[in-house]
């Protein structure tokens, strides 16, 4: 994909809101607190800061890539509209039922989340379709107006409508549109056939209410900042990151507003795929620490793991099942409340804990001296000498060591006998154990071992972190881009115009339907690429087909990728040898005498993506001079150690640094573990391995390009 002119990535995050200008072949950043009460603020000011490094005008500016927290704060912190469901009779409790499964088997006390909507805001009609689409029971309109007419008394701002197997016949949900479009024309309408056309009731209706719930604050906020840019000289066009790693149009986003609750967490992941295109490494761990969460995502061939169900607001300590599933096309992540703003506490049982609870920007962690008297993980990284504090985010954010000292002895040295700098050690050992125990159930679940990983490491914080999560996870090699501070904002640069159609056509393999299987395919491939042409790309489009399938009896599916020639011919022995080639590689083994049967059909449409050029071998190493040094924990070794430190603006390709180290720069800092040496590559890219492999890395560097 080919833009001209300046462009202008923007990623609004929990603590800092990141800024990249980009232009002929130049890139510009720079890092804001996010303004909560007008988000905005910090973009308009970040936008000017930037193009004043660039010497040019927010005018010339032609194109602005956005993502955002907002749609999943407003879900956490329940923060919406207010709503109502219209949904089947009997069908009402739906969303509070649940799956009727337990996230924590043994837990006597164990309380489920509350519903986003309570109990008399949700509404019942009496209609029924059943799972082939035929109409059992009709829907009376004189009942839909009736019905319409009392949402309008009680003064809906927003309504979600979910009935029962709507995906396969959405007759009934237009119907109601269409009352709720005559009598009620101030409301904002999500139906579930077009929010989410999947099967499974609880996921489907949860998903089109968080659509529902969000849609007139993201609205209003999208139309907010489309006028406050143009006032400012940037009238240029706006899109959005989806949660699928793509962009889209800013009405669309206005639109469907609940696929953009991951839209940051996936520029990231996309940033580490192009990183990992250029390095040719086809096994990657992107691990995205910023101020309020940490992302991890496993990349295998270039491409993030999607999946088609992720979860928003877990309550219990993270737990996959606590939180608020959302039934829509995303990278698939596990994301922990473990960032630089987490704060820290000592529990009933004198251990240690570090979030999900976050500082965030207002007051921040107890180093930015607004008022936060608890510590953060900011915090026990300034006692621990891995921040400098007169140089923390170019010198613009000043930073207190003695309020940090102060809140470490008070919270977790007073309750565990402990100095700052042991209570500092403690925070980081267990936010660091957090996130590497959230990478090795994550890469179990999907049956990969994180030894044969490469990890790309970005956001203000992963650099920090990074060298010490390899010690503990095993993983022998981390490469930390240039830009690593600001990843996800250059990743929204980087992804491609995309939109991905879902349906649910249930069949079996035995009862195959190759007409229906190929009108499906079309409809869906053009649904796609119009919304992608809406993004006022003219060019080619491409399409990628995956259909979700299992065996009979199972309640869960696997995905299954078909190539365009698979999905034209439709041909039930291609695929379900490519089903079974997918299980026992997931599983280790397929199962036989059960029928595979096909649930879900997906159809993503995108614009092609621009060859990357592989990066040039560095031709020689020699060590790099330290400007100075600087002492720093090293947990490893469990004490103290002197750091040689490093600008990255003065470490040219082939310099190499051995551990215990430090690597500046404006939006983050590199820790060099003792155990740990780098090197520049020609990319700026610094590469951290194993010390035990310099020699070996040293020959490789000039014998095997792909390695160093």
């Amino acid at each position: 994909m080919s833009i001209l002119g300046a462009r202008l990535g923007v990623d609004i995050g929990g603590t800092f809101t990141d800024v990249v200008l980009e232009q002929d072949g130049q890139r510009f950043s720079t890092k804001v607190l996010t303004t909560y009460t007008a988000p905005e603020d910090a973009i308009i000011e970040g936008m000017h800061r930037v193009c004043e490094k660039a010497g040019i005008a927010a005018s010339a500016i032609g194109q602005i890539i956005h993502g955002t927290t907002l749609a999943t704060n407003a879900l956490i912190e329940r923060r919406g509209a207010k709503t109502a469901l219209i949904t089947t009779e009997g069908f009402r409790d739906v969303i509070e039922m649940r799956t009727e499964s337990r996230f924590e088997q043994y837990d006597l006390n164990l309380t489920l989340p509350e519903p986003l909507l309570p109990r008399n805001r949700r509404y019942t009609v009496k209609e029924r379709m059943d799972a082939r689409g035929n109409v059992l029971i009709p829907l009376d309109r004189t009942a839909v107006e009736t019905l319409v007419d009392e949402l309008r008394e009680a003064g809906y701002e927003s309504v979600a409508v979910g009935l029962l197997h709507s995906y396969v016949n959405d007759a009934h949900e237009r119907l109601i549109q269409e009352v709720l479009t005559a009598r009620l024309p101030a409301a904002m309408v999500s139906l579930s056939s077009e929010v989410s056309p999947q099967m499974r009731e609880y996921e489907r209706f949860n998903t089109t209410i968080a659509n529902a719930f969000i849609k007139p604050l993201m609205k209003s906020y999208l139309v907010r900042l489309k006028g406050r840019l143009a006032a400012e000289g940037a009238s240029c066009p706006i899109f959005l990151m989806h949660s699928g790693g793509g962009i889209i149009s800013l009405e669309s986003a206005s639109e469907f507003p609940v696929r953009l609750v991951e839209s940051g967490p996936a520029g990231g992941a996309v940033f580490a795929a192009d990183i990992a295109a250029r390095h040719g490494l086809k096994k990657v761990l992107s691990f995205d620490m910023g101020g309020t969460t940490a992302k991890i995502c496993l990349i295998k061939n270039y491409t993030p793991k999607t999946a088609r169900v992720f979860e928003v607001a877990r309550t219990y300590r993270f737990k996959k099942g606590s939180g608020m599933p959302i039934s829509i096309p995303v990278i698939d992540m596990v994301e922990i409340g473990a960032g630089g703003g987490s704060l820290a506490h000592v529990d009933s049982m004198n251990q240690i804990r570090v979030g999900p609870e976050s500082a965030g920007s207002e007051p921040g962690p107890a180093c930015y001296g607004r008022g936060g008297k608890r510590p953060a993980v900011t915090d026990a990284d300034v006692i621990l000498g891995k921040i400098d504090p007169d140089n923390f985010a170019a010198g613009t954010i000043p930073l207190f060591a003695d309020q940090s000292a102060a809140a470490l002895t008070s919270e977790i040295g007073g309750r565990l006998g402990m100095d700052a700098q042991e209570s500092a050690w403690g925070v980081a050992e267990v936010v660091d154990e957090n996130m590497a125990n959230a990478a090795r159930v994550h890469a179990v679940e999907n049956g990969e071992d994180l030894s044969e990983y490469t990890m790309i490491a970005f956001g203000g914080a992963a650099p920090l972190h990074a060298g010490r999560l390899c010690e503990k996870l095993g993983i022998a090699r981390c490469l930390v881009p240039p830009g690593a501070g600001v990843g996800s904002a250059i990743g929204f640069l980087r992804a491609p115009f995309s939109f991905e159609a879902n349906r649910t056509l249930f069949m079996r393999l035995a009862q195959f339907d190759t007409a229906r299987v190929t009108k499906l395919f079309d409809e869906m491939e053009e649904e796609a690429t119009r919304v992608v042409r809406s993004c006022g790309w003219a060019g080619a489009i491409q399409a990628e087909y995956k259909i979700y399938m299992r065996y009979a009896g199972q309640g869960w599916e696997i995905p299954v990728i078909l190539t365009p020639e698979e999905a034209r011919a439709a041909d039930p022995a291609v695929i379900l040898q490519r089903f079974e080639h997918e299980y026992a590689n997931l599983f280790g083994r397929t199962v036989k005498g059960l029928a595979a049967e096909i649930t879900v059909w997906s159809v993503n449409a995108h614009t092609p993506q621009e060859a990357v050029a592989p990066v040039a071998p560095v031709s020689q190493l020699r060590e790099a001079s330290a400007e100075g040094s600087r002492s720093v924990f090293d947990a490893g070794l469990g004490r103290r150690v002197e750091a040689e430190a490093h600008s990255r603006t003065a470490l040219p390709a082939g310099s190499r640094i051995s551990g215990p180290g430090i690597v500046t720069e404006d939006e983050t800092t590199i820790i060099l573990p003792s155990s740990r040496f780098a090197v520049t590559l020609n990319d700026g890219c610094i590469d951290i391995r194993l010390a035990e492999a310099a020699p070996a890395a040293a020959v490789a560097a000039r014998k095997e390009p792909a390695h160093v």
